[in-house]
């Protein structure tokens, strides 16, 4: 049987994590009009999350083999 092809562009937003089987995610609304965004906002925003658990299931079926 030939293998699933992943949702490449998932795959560039998603990373899954070992062992308790978690999917990471990076923070929404850092890349434009940031002037009006306050320093402590995008300090937040920074960095990695994780994924909720209401979207784990949809995210996985685009990674098949993550």
């Amino acid at each position: 049987m030939p293998k699933i092809k992943s949702k490449r562009g998932a795959a560039k937003r998603f990373n899954s994590l070992g062992g308790r089987g978690g999917i990471k995610r990076t923070q929404a609304n850092l890349r434009h009009i940031l002037t009006k965004k306050t320093t402590k906002r995008k300090r937040k925003l920074r960095g990695t999350v994780m994924l909720d658990a209401s979207n784990a299931r949809q995210v996985r079926a685009m990674l098949p083999y993550s």
